[in-house]
């Protein structure tokens, strides 16, 4: 007993916030609970922060503070919350039948004192169907947890528990929670492989914001490189280095993104959204960056293509409206800067595709020297979809190995979290972008980073020139490459995907014509016995 007890004790704050708000779940659906549990959270955060700011002030009123002065909270880069709208007030009414009511008004409140919230704090919680009983009991969980402290601030807590919660609301609501979660350890990768230590970083289908907050991490973990490249910005807040763009068309998704950036200090005044998406409406035309870090929808059908036919952004030509892989790709290339570079997640067919003008457009890619390395990635890493993925890495103006690509195959990698979820490691992430690093920046000799020299792993990483890929008809699966069998690496999953609905259909309506003769003949069997 006592050894469960300290195992107890032990459990990160996080898997225990979430394992008692599950609980309170009761039948709610994870799609509309996440928003009022994430409110929450992100209410006690603004309300800790505030009132270890307010008892400050208090007790500096005599040399003349104010502490419901809203100029001392925005010097401070603290949100000002209202008194209706304090936790403290809001937890002595938890037990009230109006409770969902007055943390909708609360929210009001502090979207109207703080102006960078607008629009943003979900008002939710007087619905009919979220129990006020278990409403109660949510306020006074949270209640239980410090979030907003100088003290809770240093330690990320509440950044660990607004990841840790959105991971497994996304693993609750499975397909559906892949439009707004990337996993974690892919955007890792991502960033990792993209380093972007300073410059303007783009993400057009943004969701949560992961790309943003991974990107912000990078910056804190990397400090040393700035000493050692003599930055003359030297500095811990990621803000001084890089300016963050983004659009999302589900505002839903959009608030979290806004919340997730909020708690972190990150300027999110140029993440956008609109309903249309960054096809039809982009809100920033006129952005070029320094890097893209995306995980646009796979194999989207539904992007109004027939729309776009004659677009200035089909450079390398025209992406078939029925498919909209080629769209991103381009799209991702016209807001790349001269010297920028574009690191995004794709369904693997888009290695091996040829219909529809997309085997052109990829040839067009590899002649015009954009691509720079294809990761294949192993399954199970989503949550969203089976869908084999790989990443891209685009960059212009390559200043070394021009008309080379690195092929990367990762699908021996990672771990399994749970039955259906694998992980990579932080060993694996490593493993994987010094291996780009060291093969993008001609490493001669172990570098100050940890880096080595680059050289061909069979099984894992191969370079190869452009008159090699355009040997194999533009086709770039990383199997091909590095030696893996080509059988494993070339499955296309549409064609497959096409050829399992045709049997399936076609085994429906067997079944249906089957169902039809056996009530036809239990009718003949009926209307015999009555006669």
């Amino acid at each position: 007993m006592a050894k469960n007890n300290k195992e107890q004790q032990e459990e990160p704050l996080e898997k225990k916030l979430w394992k008692a708000a599950d609980k309170l779940r009761k039948n709610m659906d994870a799609a509309e609970y996440k928003h009022v549990v994430l409110g929450l959270i992100f209410l006690k955060y603004i309300s800790d922060a505030f009132e270890e700011l307010f008892q400050k002030l208090t007790a500096e009123i005599s040399e003349g503070a104010d502490p419901e002065d809203k100029n001392e909270y925005t010097a401070e880069k603290v949100f000002y919350v209202p008194p209706t709208s304090r936790w403290t007030w809001l937890q002595g009414r938890a037990k009230l039948p109006t409770i969902g009511k007055d943390i909708d008004d609360a929210m009001d409140a502090i979207e109207k004192d703080n102006p960078s919230l607008k629009g943003v704090l979900p008002k939710v919680f007087a619905q009919e169907k979220l129990d006020k009983q278990n409403l109660g009991g949510l306020v006074d969980l949270v209640s239980t947890a410090t979030l907003g402290t100088k003290e809770a601030q240093s330690k990320d807590l509440l950044g660990r528990v607004f990841e840790y919660f959105l991971g497994e609301f996304a693993l609750a609501e499975g397909k559906k929670g892949g439009q707004f979660y990337t996993p974690a350890s892919v955007v890792k990768l991502l960033v990792e492989m993209l380093e972007p230590y300073e410059g303007r970083v783009f993400d057009p289908c943004c969701g949560s914001g992961g790309m943003f907050v991974q990107s912000e991490k990078f910056i804190k973990h990397h400090q040393d490189h700035y000493k050692n490249n003599n930055s003359k910005k030297l500095s811990l807040n990621p803000a001084d280095y890089i300016s963050i763009y983004g659009q999302e068309s589900n505002q839903t998704t959009w608030r979290l993104a806004k919340m997730n950036l909020a708690i972190r200090g990150i300027d999110s005044s140029n993440v956008k959204w609109n309903n249309e998406g960054s096809f039809l409406n982009d809100l920033h035309k006129d952005l070029k960056a320094d890097y893209i870090i995306a995980n646009p929808p796979f194999n989207d059908s539904d992007w109004s293509g027939e729309l776009l036919q004659k677009d200035a952004r089909w450079v390398y030509g025209v992406p078939p409206a029925g498919n909209a892989n080629y769209a991103w790709i381009q799209h991702f290339l016209y807001h790349t800067a001269a010297n920028g570079q574009a690191g995004f997640v794709l369904a693997k067919g888009s290695l091996t595709t040829k219909t529809s003008n997309e085997g052109e457009i990829r040839k067009a890619l590899i002649e015009n020297d954009l691509l720079d390395c294809i990761v294949n990635l192993p399954s199970k890493l989503f949550l969203n979809t089976q869908i084999p993925a790989c990443l891209w890495f685009l960059r212009r103006n390559k200043q070394q190995r021009k008309r080379e690509i690195l092929f990367i195959d990762a699908r021996n990698l990672g771990f399994l979290k749970t039955r259906k979820n694998l992980e990579f490691t932080d060993e694996d992430i490593s493993k994987v972008a010094s291996t780009y690093h060291s093969w993008k920046n001609l490493t001669p000799s172990p570098s100050p980073n940890g880096e080595g020299s680059y050289t061909d792993a069979q099984g894992f990483c191969k370079s190869v020139s452009i008159e090699e890929v355009k040997a194999l008809n533009y086709v770039v699966t990383p199997g091909r490459f590095v030696g893996l069998p080509d059988d494993e690496d070339d499955f296309n999953f549409e064609e497959r995907f096409t050829t399992l609905k045709m049997e399936l259909e076609k085994q429906i309506a067997e079944e249906a014509f089957l169902n039809e003769q056996i009530k036809e003949n239990l009718n003949r069997i009926m209307i015999k016995d009555e006669k």
